[in-house]
């Protein structure tokens, strides 16, 4: 526990304060944490030093780039990279006799439009007018859901959520992650944290609790199915970037696909 809390600050400082800054150092940062995202998935896979994961991993890192990187690269756009490496990974199959399958194809093509997207879209909030308190309050709501549930489990929990996929989530738990999210809604609006209507708020609050925890969710489920604890061990006592943040890709990318901020 002790460990876990000193990793936990260290990280909260750093992240907290580069996101503070903005600018190309938040860029590098999100940047850096979908490199490290999609190799922890591409371990899972034991792709990380095949071709094709090379192909996934700069995938993966051109999707996350800020627009306004990305439009030097004009005409070239991520629609482009998603079909120029299908075509690719395509001609490895055949380079290669069938050794790399579809299979491999599909797992690196999910993957890197999974974590690309799901950092491009964190860093998209962040460059909105007022972004900075929008992420955060995201942020609060994730962190509220994910410890509500945890405690609200722990406390009166009895009945299994998914056993299968995470055998100590329960029900209780679930509903306790999208009270606690609630909150943190309610809170914002009448602090006037956020330039937002109630109405959106609450609604954005019940989003984020229920797929925040369904983000969750799918990351146990790809743990399960390749046996691993943890998607990485960046972060002593936390685990991997991917265990940190898998509520945050499933959720900031819905949120501005719903056109709820953005």
């Amino acid at each position: 526990m002790k460990q876990r809390i000193i990793t936990g600050v260290i990280a909260a400082v750093l992240f907290i304060g580069i996101t503070l800054y903005g600018s190309w150092p938040f860029s590098l940062l999100i940047l850096l944490l979908t490199g490290i995202g999609m190799f922890e998935l591409l371990r899972m896979k034991r792709l990380e030093l095949s071709f094709v994961g090379g192909i996934g991993f700069l995938l993966a890192v051109l999707i996350a780039l800020p627009q306004d990187w990305m439009s030097s690269l004009e005409p070239f756009t991520k629609t482009d990279a998603i079909i120029l490496a299908v075509l690719l990974l395509l001609v490895v199959t055949v380079v290669q006799k069938n050794t790399t399958d579809y299979n491999h194809i599909s797992f690196v093509l999910f993957s890197a439009i999974y974590v690309g997207f799901g950092f491009f879209y964190l860093l998209e909030t962040r460059i909105l007018e007022g972004g900075v308190q929008l992420l955060f309050l995201i942020l609060f709501m994730l962190w509220a859901t994910d410890s509500g549930a945890y405690f609200v489990g722990k406390s009166i929990g009895k009945r299994k959520l998914w056993p299968v996929i995470s055998p100590n989530k329960t029900i209780e738990g679930a509903v306790g992650g999208i009270f606690f999210s609630l909150v943190v809604g309610l809170i914002s609006y009448f602090t006037h944290f956020v330039d937002m209507s109630l109405s959106n708020i609450l609604l954005i609050s019940i989003i984020v609790g229920i797929f925040g925890q369904i983000g969750d969710l799918a990351e146990s489920a790809f743990k399960r199915i390749y046996d691993v604890k943890d998607s990485g061990t960046l972060l002593p006592g936390h685990g991997g970037i991917l265990d940190r943040l898998d509520s945050a890709l499933f959720v900031f990318p819905l949120l501005h696909v719903l056109h709820l901020i953005g």
